[in-house]
């Protein structure tokens, strides 16, 4: 009995610890695997029009947008997904940070007075894209609206806005490969005509997209 005390408290540490492991192994693997056969996680063309399609329609009416241009974004940028990680950029961060403490004039559009009570979390936030379209975050600022309207429900309506906006006057003027490249690096494509998007296909996949969704569009 005396050994059996001894080793008592040793078998329960080691329930204790396998508890945990046992949990990882067997019980997340259910939680996971719900979420992909949610479909939510699932991408491509056909996820772009089931998920985003009715949407796109109206609002590319609204602000006279070719919604085969928003869809084919959609597509670049989150594949049609309705869940997905935002991407944080750090080259951003430090830039509003430099804006938040005057050691820069502005950032694009973004003046310092705009970043005075931004705390280290809402400047990370701010320096992250998000929704189907990827808006960086201080984009929202040039619409005055939060970073959480550019991620909910509404996304696709102010990220239309915001495009309209910026370069909507390129889109109405089919300038669509100036379109992706000012989407993708902030200004037109170089007199060059080599892009200086991260993916130096991106123009091209969005272009060929275009072509699908207005084939779709007019079936």
């Amino acid at each position: 009995m005396k050994n059996l005390k001894q080793v008592k408290p040793l078998i329960i540490l080691l329930v204790l610890v396998a508890l945990p492991v046992l949990g990882l192994i067997y019980v997340k693997p259910l939680f996971t695997r719900t979420e992909k056969l949610s479909g939510d996680t699932r991408g491509g063309l056909e996820m772009v029009e089931l998920n985003y399609g009715k949407q796109i329609d109206s609002i590319a009416l609204i602000y006279n947008l070719p919604p085969e241009y928003l869809k084919s974004l959609c597509m670049l940028e989150c594949s049609g997904r309705k869940v997905f990680k935002e991407r944080y950029e750090p080259h951003v961060y430090r830039k509003l940070l430099q804006v938040k403490f005057q050691e820069r004039d502005s950032y694009e559009h973004v003046k310092p007075e705009m970043l005075s009570d931004a705390g280290t979390e809402a400047l990370k936030n701010l320096a992250s894209s998000w929704g189907p379209f990827q808006l960086m975050g201080y984009k929202c600022l040039l619409l005055d609206i939060k970073v959480k309207d550019i991620r909910g429900e509404h996304a696709v309506v102010y990220g239309a806005k915001w495009i309209d906006l910026t370069y909507g006057k390129y889109l109405r003027q089919k300038k669509y490969a100036d379109a992706f490249h000012i989407h993708n690096t902030g200004r037109p494509l170089p007199a060059s005509g080599k892009p200086a998007t991260y993916d130096p296909d991106y123009i091209k996949r969005g272009l060929k997209y275009m072509e699908h969704f207005k084939s779709g569009s007019t079936k």
